[in-house]
């Protein structure tokens, strides 16, 4: 195995500097393979919840929640791969490819110690999970299901993320796109035969909806791996030398646990959210998971932006530039609130329609609506929230994305989502209008924090 480096015999495509030239040019040359990857990866599960709604409201409430509850573990293992983009990204924008390649080892025993403990945890306690949750027994069996065979897969998912975000933070956003459309496609074609038993299939209902997605992803992660180690991307990686490194996993750690936590605390209190609104019934549960599932896609341009702002952020302070790393943030948010202002005005006149995409229950209809036309409130900060909340983990200063979601989550959208339905006529709505609030205050946080410019001088 060779010398690690950027990969020889393709230096066209990865000897581009990122520190230098338009930041706009490279900003979008990042971040629309971004995008692509990131609304193909978001695919999975929601093709997942089309053919589950099929099964009816029980199915997709089960789904629904059982996702969340795996996006909190999901949410923890890229907190943790933050650190390893941020250290990456460092040292590629400082020409230390063998500095990078030394943090991706250290991030391959990170990400098996972490993904073999969280697949434990959750196949013993999914049923716990959603019983304390206070669901109804036929959500609970069929979440259940869903939710043992994703946390199983964990391993593979782990790998994954880990394979994309190196190849991502070294400046290829191309590979990881490719590698997404190869194994999503192969998910969208096989899902419908093992829910329903199409041809020499076992109908399997939502269980084979969560095996298609975890045989998926082992696709994609032997594709990533080998890619990593043949040269095929930007950064070439070896396990020549390979040592055990406490200092650097200590420093992976230390920038990814922040970024863990605000990741994870953010999925809990969806949960809780989640929690807040079972009261009002099965049709008010699968509009919660709809909705949720329908954000996820909305933020793709606002998250495929902000990765990129955040890799652009963190090379341009390891080429001791902090000045064009705001500028990178700057330009990056404006951006995003160009794109939602189009996304907000196509909701307001189409949600319904949305919605039917997948499930046509008159009830369910009118509150999954109602919940994105609300939703839209957020989507015009989104360029704050997202994009500057990236480019702080991009450059590895994760505490204080952390310490404001803690304050917004706990301090404002938890109880106004909590007593807006019990002190006003809002009913169910209440909860969304305490999760728009809440990014409203998050928003201007940030603002203040990123033009004061203290993250300019972290150390990673």
């Amino acid at each position: 195995m060779g010398e690690a480096g950027i990969s020889s015999g393709r230096r066209t495509t990865f000897d581009r500097d990122w520190t230098k030239g338009s930041i706009v040019g490279n900003l979008l040359s990042l971040s629309w393979p971004i995008m692509i990857g990131g609304v193909l990866n978001m695919l999975g599960p929601t093709i997942d919840m089309i053919w589950v709604g099929k099964l009816g409201s029980a199915a997709i409430a089960g789904v629904g929640i059982s996702g969340m509850a795996v996006m909190v573990v999901n949410s923890v293992r890229m907190g943790l791969n933050t650190g390893t983009r941020a250290m990456v990204a460092r040292y590629v924008g400082a020409n230390d490819f063998e500095g990078a390649n030394h943090t991706a080892q250290q991030a391959f025993v990170i990400s098996a110690a972490f993904s073999i403990v969280m697949a434990a945890i959750g196949i013993l306690l999914a049923e716990p999970i959603l019983v304390l949750l206070g669901v109804e027994a036929d959500v609970v069996t069929e979440g259940a299901a869903y939710m043992r065979i994703m946390f199983a897969g964990s391993v593979a998912m782990s790998f994954r993320m880990m394979a994309e975000g190196i190849m991502q933070a070294s400046g290829d956003t191309v590979n990881p796109m490719k590698i997404t459309i190869f194994f999503r496609l192969f998910h969208v074609a096989l899902c419908p035969f093992l829910v329903f038993g199409w041809w020499i299939f076992p109908r399997l209902g939502v269980s084979g909806a969560a095996l298609t997605n975890v045989v998926s992803q082992c696709l994609g992660v032997v594709i990533g791996l080998w890619m990593l180690f043949a040269g095929r991307t930007r950064l070439r990686l070896t396990l020549r030398n390979f040592r055990f490194d406490g200092n650097v996993i200590w420093r992976i750690v230390k920038i990814g646990v922040p970024a863990s936590i605000t990741g994870a605390e953010r999925n809990f209190a969806n949960l809780v959210l989640m929690w807040f609104v079972v009261p009002f019934g099965t049709f008010a549960v699968a509009a919660q998971s709809l909705a949720q599932r329908i954000d996820m896609f909305i933020h793709m341009p606002t998250m495929g932006l902000g990765q990129a702002a955040g890799i652009l952020a963190g090379q341009n302070l390891g080429a001791r530039q902090p000045e064009r790393s705001a500028r990178t943030g700057w330009l990056a948010a404006g951006l995003v609130t160009a794109v939602m202002a189009v996304v907000a005005i196509l909701l307001w006149f189409g949600a319904e329609y949305v919605v039917r995409i997948f499930n046509a229950e008159s009830g369910l209809v009118e509150i999954a609506g109602t919940f994105l036309r609300i939703q839209i409130a957020s989507y015009m900060v989104f360029g704050m929230v997202i994009v500057l909340m990236q480019c702080l983990n991009g450059v590895g200063d994760t505490v204080m994305p952390m310490l404001t979601t803690m304050l917004t989550m706990w301090g404002v959208q938890v109880p106004l989502a909590y007593s807006l339905p019990r002190i006003t006529n809002l009913g169910v709505y209440g909860v969304r209008w305490g999760m728009v609030t809440a990014n409203i205050v998050r928003a201007i946080i940030y603002l203040i924090y990123f033009k004061a410019g203290w993250w300019k001088r972290k150390q990673v």
